[in-house]
């Protein structure tokens, strides 16, 4: 027989203390520390030997297979979703990042909920590498954490709360300039000429973006950092060169009427290096100032200084709340990996009967968990709310499980003759809602 929550006070008690003891403030870990918190609650979950109940095993499982079946979606992305606090669960998501772009993730939890600690871990995917490579981690109850992407890549982020804690959430994923914009007074939509646009008749590419402004604007500097070159060449005309302090990085700018500064000047974010103007082989151009990045070689600057994702529109007309559950309106509903209608499809429901848990929504789309535990999008018109099917009364004093299995985590023990409101079936297991609102899985 599963392992019953009410069943195991002692563990529970040590679980009970060991979050009081470790979700008083907000820990952010980076490459330099060797252990996430994740894996620190991980291990001490093992130590309190809560990893051989049900609902320990589930939480474990729940890690890992974020990690095997993330979904992907587009930045930016900002969902608004529920953790249940009577099962294990954990959100994995892909996404595709550029070298020199940060990415702000923050997540908030609703007013009056009850705060969980709540565990970020953002991972880099390597097709060399079977495991993905750990980045950044966070936990605490309301966070933001920001990073600079290195090279063009698939991240991972995976969103877990603690054990017995849910509530409602948003989550917000955005890309950010890692550098300050280089003309001052311009944005990214100042840019008239792009990385890799060919250049003396498809000879070369261009390595660089041209940001077109008046003779004599300033070009400041996009970041602190020393200047080591201050020349003249035939392709750049008056040229700056400026190594960053904080990015490992060379920032060259070209085509100058003016040069402001000397070899070994140490200058800060916004400085002025020079003034726009149309030097060397731009001199048939109107004036710009030719901007380029360097680490390793020629890197595209756009991701450096594009303008920061606005937010993501917040979901409307939903047919069921986060943490709510739908069943599908058809005989087949495609459930997709991405919230999208030429997204991959990870399974094809037939059953109309089976209830699916809205964890998340985007706009025009829900994540939906299955009964078994796996999930994925569904499009919003294609799911209605969950209403009874019918209504009953148990027979047989009934044990109600967080899922269709037998493993599952007991969530409470049902005397017979206790009314429900049977929301769904899968398999030889019945949804069902108590008068109290407590909804769970009978055999």
């Amino acid at each position: 027989m599963p392992h019953r929550l009410r069943a195991l006070p002692l563990p529970l008690l040590l679980l009970l203390a060991l979050l009081s003891a470790c979700s008083q403030t907000q820990t952010l870990r980076g490459l330099f520390q060797q252990t996430t918190p994740h894996e620190t609650y991980a291990r001490r979950l093992q130590q309190a030997g809560l990893a051989e109940t049900a609902l320990g095993r589930d939480w474990l499982r729940a890690a890992d297979q974020a990690l095997r079946d993330s979904l992907t979606v587009q930045l930016p992305y900002q969902e608004s979703g529920f953790f249940p606090a009577d099962r294990a669960v954990a959100l994995g998501l892909r996404y595709g990042v550029r070298a020199g772009e940060a990415i702000r993730v923050s997540l908030t939890l609703a007013p009056g909920t009850s705060p969980p600690r709540v565990f970020l871990d953002a991972f880099e995917l390597r097709p060399d590498q079977p495991a993905p490579r750990p980045l950044l981690s966070a936990d605490t109850a309301s966070l933001s954490f920001r990073y600079v992407v290195e090279t063009d890549r698939q991240h991972l982020l995976r969103v877990q709360p603690e054990l017995l804690r849910g509530g409602r959430y948003t989550l917000s994923i955005r890309r950010e300039p890692s550098l300050s914009f280089p003309v001052l007074g311009k944005s990214d939509k100042a840019i008239g000429s792009f990385w890799g646009a060919g250049r003396d008749g498809g000879a070369r590419r261009h390595e660089g973006v041209d940001i077109f402004a008046p003779r004599g604007t300033p070009a400041v500097a996009a970041a602190p950092g020393v200047v080591t070159r201050v020349q003249e060449t035939p392709l750049g005309g008056r040229v700056v060169w400026l190594a960053t302090a904080d990015f490992n990085a060379h920032l060259y700018y070209a085509h100058l009427d003016k040069q402001l500064v000397q070899p070994g000047q140490r200058v800060r974010t916004g400085d002025t290096l020079g003034l726009v103007g149309n030097t060397g082989n731009a001199r048939t151009t109107p004036p710009h100032l030719h901007f380029g990045v360097y680490r390793n070689g020629a890197l595209d600057p756009l991701p450096f200084v594009r303008r920061a994702d606005a937010p993501a529109a917040a979901p409307k007309k939903l047919p069921a709340e986060p943490g709510q559950y739908v069943r599908m309106q058809a005989t087949r509903l495609p459930l997709r990996r991405a919230p999208g209608a030429t997204a991959a499809v990870v399974a094809t429901l037939s059953r109309p009967a089976t209830p699916l848990q809205v964890l998340g929504a985007v706009p025009g789309w829900l994540r939906v968990q299955l009964p078994e535990g796996g999930s994925g999008f569904v499009a919003a018109p294609t799911v209605r709310a969950a209403a009874p099917l019918r209504r009953e009364k148990l027979a047989t004093e009934t044990e109600l499980h967080s899922f269709p299995r037998l493993d599952a985590p007991s969530v409470a023990a049902l005397p017979a003759q206790t009314a429900v409101a049977v929301l769904g079936e899968f398999g030889k297991y019945r949804l069902v809602r108590q008068n109290n609102g407590r909804t769970g899985w009978v055999l």
